[in-house]
């Protein structure tokens, strides 16, 4: 499969075994670690789109931030989750793998299998 793409944390265990689960079934995926090179505005409303879940279905909950900055009250805008996540992309969940077939937030890494063919 081509144009895969993981955005992908090194150090988490999760984002590893969903990186393993790509290349077991023969995939070797653009590597995008996001902490150091982090998606667009743009990236991030289409990844949002093709997960099915929204902005907020991408933000990382168990984050400190998340709470400090009060991501969880509902009244805040996509476009303040997007901030957000582009001033801090240590928000932004991991590991994310988009594929042709659509986007996930792996977590738990057998939701990789929903976009695969």
């Amino acid at each position: 499969m081509k144009d895969v793409t993981i955005y992908h944390n090194p150090r988490c265990s999760t984002s590893r075994s969903a990186l393993a689960q790509l290349r077991e079934a023969g995939i070797e995926p653009r590597i995008v670690e996001y902490l150091k090179s982090p998606p667009s505005r743009d990236e991030l409303r289409a990844i949002a789109a093709a997960n099915g879940s929204g902005v907020r279905g991408l933000l990382r909950r168990k984050e400190a931030l998340y709470g400090e900055l009060g991501l969880d009250d509902p009244t805040r805008s996509d476009e303040a989750l997007l901030d957000a996540m582009l001033a801090h992309p240590s928000l932004i969940e991991r590991p994310i793998v988009v594929t042709g077939r659509g986007a996930r937030v792996c977590r738990p890494p057998e939701r990789l299998r929903e976009i695969l063919p």
